[in-house]
Protein backbone atom coordinates (compact mmCIF):
# COMPACT_ATOMS: atom_id res chain seq x y z
CA UNK A 1 0.00 0.00 0.00
CA UNK A 2 1.48 3.58 -0.79
CA UNK A 3 1.85 6.12 2.24
CA UNK A 4 3.02 9.56 2.45
CA UNK A 5 6.79 9.38 3.24
CA UNK A 6 8.97 12.21 4.38
CA UNK A 7 12.94 12.88 3.34
CA UNK A 8 14.59 11.43 6.28
CA UNK A 9 17.50 13.28 5.71
CA UNK A 10 15.86 16.66 6.59
CA UNK A 11 16.31 18.05 9.91
CA UNK A 12 13.14 17.42 12.58
CA UNK A 13 11.58 20.38 14.05
CA UNK A 14 11.33 21.08 17.46
CA UNK A 15 8.69 22.24 18.89
CA UNK A 16 6.91 22.73 22.44
CA UNK A 17 3.48 22.26 24.00
CA UNK A 18 2.13 21.01 27.53
CA UNK A 19 4.96 21.01 29.02
CA UNK A 20 6.96 18.89 26.65
CA UNK A 21 9.44 18.87 23.61
CA UNK A 22 8.54 17.20 20.71
CA UNK A 23 10.52 16.43 17.77
CA UNK A 24 8.48 15.84 14.43
CA UNK A 25 8.66 15.08 11.63
CA UNK A 26 5.75 16.71 10.17
CA UNK A 27 5.56 20.77 10.36
CA UNK A 28 3.40 21.53 13.28
CA UNK A 29 2.78 25.33 12.31
CA UNK A 30 0.32 25.27 15.65
CA UNK A 31 3.01 24.77 17.76
CA UNK A 32 5.85 27.39 19.49
CA UNK A 33 9.13 25.63 18.27
CA UNK A 34 12.40 25.60 20.22
CA UNK A 35 16.00 26.62 18.68
CA UNK A 36 17.80 24.59 21.06
CA UNK A 37 19.01 20.91 21.13
CA UNK A 38 17.76 19.64 23.98
CA UNK A 39 16.60 16.04 24.01
CA UNK A 40 12.99 15.79 23.46
CA UNK A 41 10.67 14.02 25.28
CA UNK A 42 8.63 13.26 22.30
CA UNK A 43 9.47 11.80 18.74
CA UNK A 44 6.26 12.59 16.00
CA UNK A 45 6.92 10.04 12.93
CA UNK A 46 5.79 8.66 9.77
CA UNK A 47 5.77 5.08 10.80
CA UNK A 48 4.76 1.98 8.66
CA UNK A 49 1.74 0.85 10.33
CA UNK A 50 0.31 -1.38 7.31
CA UNK A 51 0.46 -4.68 9.05
CA UNK A 52 -1.37 -3.52 11.91
CA UNK A 53 -3.96 -1.97 10.46
CA UNK A 54 -6.40 -5.18 9.75
CA UNK A 55 -5.99 -5.61 13.09
CA UNK A 56 -6.86 -2.24 14.13
CA UNK A 57 -10.34 -2.34 11.51
CA UNK A 58 -11.45 -5.31 13.45
CA UNK A 59 -11.93 -3.80 16.53
CA UNK A 60 -15.10 -1.39 17.69
CA UNK A 61 -14.60 2.14 16.27
CA UNK A 62 -10.73 1.72 15.15
CA UNK A 63 -9.06 2.05 18.79
CA UNK A 64 -7.48 -0.55 20.31
CA UNK A 65 -4.21 -1.26 22.15
CA UNK A 66 -1.82 -3.50 20.69
CA UNK A 67 1.98 -4.41 21.56
CA UNK A 68 3.55 -1.85 19.65
CA UNK A 69 1.50 1.11 21.37
CA UNK A 70 -2.33 2.44 21.22
CA UNK A 71 -3.70 2.98 18.14
CA UNK A 72 -6.20 4.10 16.16
CA UNK A 73 -7.17 4.81 12.37
CA UNK A 74 -9.01 7.55 10.88
CA UNK A 75 -10.37 6.56 7.68
CA UNK A 76 -8.70 8.74 4.82
CA UNK A 77 -6.59 9.91 6.87
CA UNK A 78 -4.42 8.20 8.69
CA UNK A 79 -3.99 5.21 11.39
CA UNK A 80 -2.02 6.69 14.36
CA UNK A 81 0.20 4.67 16.83
CA UNK A 82 0.89 6.69 20.49
CA UNK A 83 3.58 4.66 22.37
CA UNK A 84 4.63 4.88 25.86
CA UNK A 85 3.96 8.74 25.84
CA UNK A 86 7.18 9.10 23.81
CA UNK A 87 6.57 8.28 20.25
CA UNK A 88 3.33 9.40 18.14
CA UNK A 89 3.64 7.38 14.84
CA UNK A 90 1.54 7.95 11.93
CA UNK A 91 0.78 6.26 8.26
CA UNK A 92 -0.90 8.61 6.21
CA UNK A 93 -3.50 7.15 3.26
CA UNK A 94 -2.85 8.20 0.29
CA UNK A 95 -4.41 11.60 -0.75
CA UNK A 96 -4.97 12.62 2.83
CA UNK A 97 -5.49 16.03 4.11
CA UNK A 98 -2.88 17.09 6.10
CA UNK A 99 -4.38 19.46 8.13
CA UNK A 100 -6.67 16.77 9.26
CA UNK A 101 -3.83 14.43 10.59
CA UNK A 102 -2.26 17.43 12.00
CA UNK A 103 -5.56 17.74 13.66
CA UNK A 104 -5.73 14.25 14.98
CA UNK A 105 -2.09 14.73 16.50
CA UNK A 106 -2.55 17.59 18.15
CA UNK A 107 -5.95 16.28 19.55
CA UNK A 108 -6.43 12.56 19.95
CA UNK A 109 -2.87 11.95 19.64
CA UNK A 110 -1.88 14.10 22.56
CA UNK A 111 -4.76 13.47 24.53
CA UNK A 112 -3.53 9.52 25.03
CA UNK A 113 -0.45 10.63 24.92
CA UNK A 114 -0.71 13.11 28.12
CA UNK A 115 -2.39 9.92 29.56
CA UNK A 116 0.21 7.29 29.04
CA UNK A 117 2.72 10.03 30.73
CA UNK A 118 0.60 10.73 33.94
CA UNK A 119 -0.72 13.73 32.96
CA UNK A 120 -4.24 14.76 33.17
CA UNK A 121 -6.18 15.97 29.91
CA UNK A 122 -8.91 17.86 30.86
CA UNK A 123 -11.39 18.84 27.63
CA UNK A 124 -11.20 22.67 27.96
CA UNK A 125 -10.35 25.94 27.88
CA UNK A 126 -8.14 27.54 30.98
CA UNK A 127 -6.70 31.04 30.90
CA UNK A 128 -4.88 32.98 33.07
CA UNK A 129 -5.97 35.31 35.95
CA UNK A 130 -3.62 36.38 38.56
CA UNK A 131 -0.97 34.49 37.71
CA UNK A 132 -2.73 31.72 38.36
CA UNK A 133 -4.67 29.27 35.84
CA UNK A 134 -8.48 28.60 35.72
CA UNK A 135 -10.15 26.18 33.35
CA UNK A 136 -13.29 26.35 32.12
CA UNK A 137 -14.69 22.62 31.16
CA UNK A 138 -18.11 21.42 29.54
CA UNK A 139 -19.68 18.96 26.95
CA UNK A 140 -18.94 19.92 23.52
CA UNK A 141 -21.15 23.05 22.74
CA UNK A 142 -21.24 24.53 26.34
CA UNK A 143 -19.56 27.19 25.30
CA UNK A 144 -15.78 26.65 26.48
CA UNK A 145 -13.59 28.20 23.45
CA UNK A 146 -16.21 31.56 23.45
CA UNK A 147 -15.96 31.97 26.90
CA UNK A 148 -12.24 31.75 26.47
CA UNK A 149 -12.13 34.03 23.75
CA UNK A 150 -14.42 36.79 25.82
CA UNK A 151 -11.32 36.52 28.51
CA UNK A 152 -8.66 36.75 25.49
CA UNK A 153 -10.30 39.81 24.03
CA UNK A 154 -10.49 41.25 27.76
CA UNK A 155 -6.66 41.45 27.91
CA UNK A 156 -6.50 38.14 29.86
CA UNK A 157 -4.03 35.41 28.84
CA UNK A 158 -5.15 31.97 27.36
CA UNK A 159 -3.11 28.55 28.57
CA UNK A 160 -4.87 26.54 26.63
CA UNK A 161 -7.91 25.45 24.28
CA UNK A 162 -9.22 21.98 23.92
CA UNK A 163 -6.71 19.90 25.65
CA UNK A 164 -5.53 21.41 29.27
CA UNK A 165 -2.55 19.56 30.65
CA UNK A 166 -3.12 19.16 34.12
CA UNK A 167 0.01 17.49 36.89
CA UNK A 168 1.18 18.12 39.73
CA UNK A 169 4.67 19.83 40.85
CA UNK A 170 5.72 20.21 44.30
CA UNK A 171 2.41 18.44 45.82
CA UNK A 172 0.46 21.35 43.88
CA UNK A 173 -1.64 21.33 40.67
CA UNK A 174 -0.35 22.97 37.66
CA UNK A 175 -1.49 23.91 33.97
CA UNK A 176 0.87 23.27 31.34
CA UNK A 177 0.78 25.83 28.43
CA UNK A 178 -0.54 24.68 25.12
CA UNK A 179 0.12 26.02 21.79
CA UNK A 180 -1.14 30.14 21.25
CA UNK A 181 -4.63 28.90 18.99
CA UNK A 182 -8.12 28.92 19.47
CA UNK A 183 -11.05 26.94 17.41
CA UNK A 184 -13.82 28.51 17.37
CA UNK A 185 -17.13 27.69 15.58
CA UNK A 186 -18.46 29.82 12.67
CA UNK A 187 -21.48 31.06 15.34
CA UNK A 188 -18.76 32.42 18.13
CA UNK A 189 -16.71 34.49 15.60
CA UNK A 190 -20.37 36.20 14.05
CA UNK A 191 -21.19 36.69 17.47
CA UNK A 192 -17.63 38.10 18.09
CA UNK A 193 -17.87 40.11 15.25
CA UNK A 194 -14.97 38.77 13.38
CA UNK A 195 -14.84 37.76 9.29
CA UNK A 196 -14.45 33.92 8.79
CA UNK A 197 -12.68 35.00 5.96
CA UNK A 198 -9.78 36.39 8.09
CA UNK A 199 -8.79 32.76 9.64
CA UNK A 200 -8.29 29.26 8.47
CA UNK A 201 -10.93 25.97 8.88
CA UNK A 202 -9.49 23.65 11.07
CA UNK A 203 -9.86 21.36 7.62
CA UNK A 204 -12.61 21.14 4.94
CA UNK A 205 -15.35 19.01 6.89
CA UNK A 206 -16.30 21.35 9.74
CA UNK A 207 -17.26 24.73 9.85
CA UNK A 208 -14.81 25.33 13.03
CA UNK A 209 -12.03 27.63 12.33
CA UNK A 210 -7.96 28.28 13.87
CA UNK A 211 -7.89 31.67 15.85
CA UNK A 212 -4.18 32.90 16.08
CA UNK A 213 -3.48 34.20 19.84
CA UNK A 214 -0.37 34.90 20.10
CA UNK A 215 0.11 37.74 21.56
CA UNK A 216 -2.22 36.86 24.37
CA UNK A 217 -0.29 33.23 24.83
CA UNK A 218 0.57 32.44 28.72
CA UNK A 219 3.85 30.08 27.39
CA UNK A 220 4.31 29.03 31.30
CA UNK A 221 3.25 26.69 33.86
CA UNK A 222 1.53 28.50 36.04
CA UNK A 223 -0.69 26.58 39.22
CA UNK A 224 -4.65 25.81 39.00
CA UNK A 225 -6.58 27.71 41.23
CA UNK A 226 -10.14 26.57 39.82
CA UNK A 227 -12.68 24.75 37.70
CA UNK A 228 -15.97 25.95 36.40
CA UNK A 229 -18.21 23.85 34.53
CA UNK A 230 -20.16 25.24 31.66
CA UNK A 231 -23.66 23.58 31.62
CA UNK A 232 -26.50 24.71 29.08
CA UNK A 233 -30.19 24.51 30.69
CA UNK A 234 -33.76 25.67 29.89
CA UNK A 235 -33.50 29.32 31.27
CA UNK A 236 -33.23 32.99 30.84
CA UNK A 237 -30.54 33.92 33.85
CA UNK A 238 -27.14 32.62 34.58
CA UNK A 239 -26.96 30.40 37.91
CA UNK A 240 -23.58 29.34 39.65
CA UNK A 241 -23.55 26.71 42.09
CA UNK A 242 -20.46 25.76 44.12
CA UNK A 243 -20.12 21.93 43.81
CA UNK A 244 -19.69 19.56 46.74
CA UNK A 245 -16.60 17.10 46.73
CA UNK A 246 -18.70 14.43 44.66
CA UNK A 247 -19.89 16.53 42.35
CA UNK A 248 -16.17 17.86 41.74
CA UNK A 249 -14.79 14.32 41.16
CA UNK A 250 -17.42 13.61 38.50
CA UNK A 251 -16.96 16.86 36.65
CA UNK A 252 -13.31 15.96 36.58
CA UNK A 253 -14.05 12.20 35.31
CA UNK A 254 -16.48 13.10 33.13
CA UNK A 255 -14.86 16.03 31.10
CA UNK A 256 -11.60 13.80 30.87
CA UNK A 257 -10.02 14.57 27.57
CA UNK A 258 -11.18 11.53 25.05
CA UNK A 259 -12.18 9.93 28.69
CA UNK A 260 -14.10 6.88 26.78
CA UNK A 261 -10.19 5.90 25.75
CA UNK A 262 -9.16 5.20 29.75
CA UNK A 263 -10.38 1.82 29.98
CA UNK A 264 -8.48 0.69 26.92
CA UNK A 265 -5.99 2.06 28.05
CA UNK A 266 -5.64 0.37 31.61
CA UNK A 267 -5.85 3.51 33.29
CA UNK A 268 -9.16 3.20 35.12
CA UNK A 269 -7.63 3.55 38.61
CA UNK A 270 -5.19 5.75 38.06
CA UNK A 271 -7.91 7.96 36.33
CA UNK A 272 -9.92 7.74 39.23
CA UNK A 273 -7.24 8.25 41.90
CA UNK A 274 -5.53 11.14 39.51
CA UNK A 275 -9.29 12.74 39.35
CA UNK A 276 -10.30 12.35 43.20
CA UNK A 277 -7.10 13.83 44.47
CA UNK A 278 -7.71 16.82 42.04
CA UNK A 279 -11.44 17.08 43.65
CA UNK A 280 -10.31 16.62 47.13
CA UNK A 281 -8.32 20.21 46.85
CA UNK A 282 -9.80 22.26 44.04
CA UNK A 283 -12.26 25.32 44.03
CA UNK A 284 -15.21 24.59 41.73
CA UNK A 285 -18.24 25.77 40.51
CA UNK A 286 -20.49 24.59 38.22
CA UNK A 287 -22.29 27.66 35.98
CA UNK A 288 -26.12 26.97 34.53
CA UNK A 289 -25.92 29.32 31.23
CA UNK A 290 -29.12 29.43 28.88
CA UNK A 291 -29.23 27.38 25.82
CA UNK A 292 -29.95 30.80 23.66
CA UNK A 293 -28.13 34.10 23.68
CA UNK A 294 -24.43 35.45 23.80
CA UNK A 295 -24.18 34.95 27.70
CA UNK A 296 -20.39 34.80 27.71
CA UNK A 297 -19.39 38.71 28.37
CA UNK A 298 -22.02 38.04 31.64
CA UNK A 299 -20.31 34.73 32.30
CA UNK A 300 -16.96 36.14 32.51
CA UNK A 301 -18.45 38.80 34.93
CA UNK A 302 -19.96 36.62 36.98
CA UNK A 303 -16.47 34.32 37.35
CA UNK A 304 -14.27 37.71 38.18
CA UNK A 305 -16.41 38.89 40.96
CA UNK A 306 -16.47 34.97 41.99
CA UNK A 307 -12.31 34.53 41.78
CA UNK A 308 -12.11 38.28 43.43
CA UNK A 309 -14.72 37.17 46.49
CA UNK A 310 -12.31 33.52 46.65
CA UNK A 311 -8.86 35.96 46.59
CA UNK A 312 -10.01 38.21 49.08
CA UNK A 313 -11.04 35.45 51.37
CA UNK A 314 -7.51 34.41 51.05
CA UNK A 315 -6.05 38.02 51.86
CA UNK A 316 -4.37 38.39 48.35
CA UNK A 317 -4.28 41.42 46.91
CA UNK A 318 -5.92 41.82 43.25
CA UNK A 319 -6.78 44.03 40.62
CA UNK A 320 -10.28 44.99 40.37
CA UNK A 321 -9.40 46.74 36.71
CA UNK A 322 -11.67 44.07 35.11
CA UNK A 323 -14.53 44.56 37.37
CA UNK A 324 -16.17 47.85 35.59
Amino acid sequence: MTIFTVNKTINKTIYQAFGLHFDSEILLPELLQRQDTQEADVNIEIQDLSEWRSVVNTRENNFTMQSIGFMFEIPNTALFCIQDGKRIGIHPFPDADMDKIRLYVLGTCMGVLLLQRGILPLHGSAVVINNKAYAFVGESGAGKSTLASTFVQSGFQLLSDDVIAVSYENGEPVVHPAYPQQKLWKESLDLFGMSEDQFKPLHDEVSKFAIPVTKHFHNKTVPLAGVFELVKMDSEYVAMREMNRLERLHAMMLHTYRGALIPRLGLKQWHFSSAAALAGELFALQILRPTTGFTAPELMNQIMRKIYQEEMQGDTIYSTEHFN
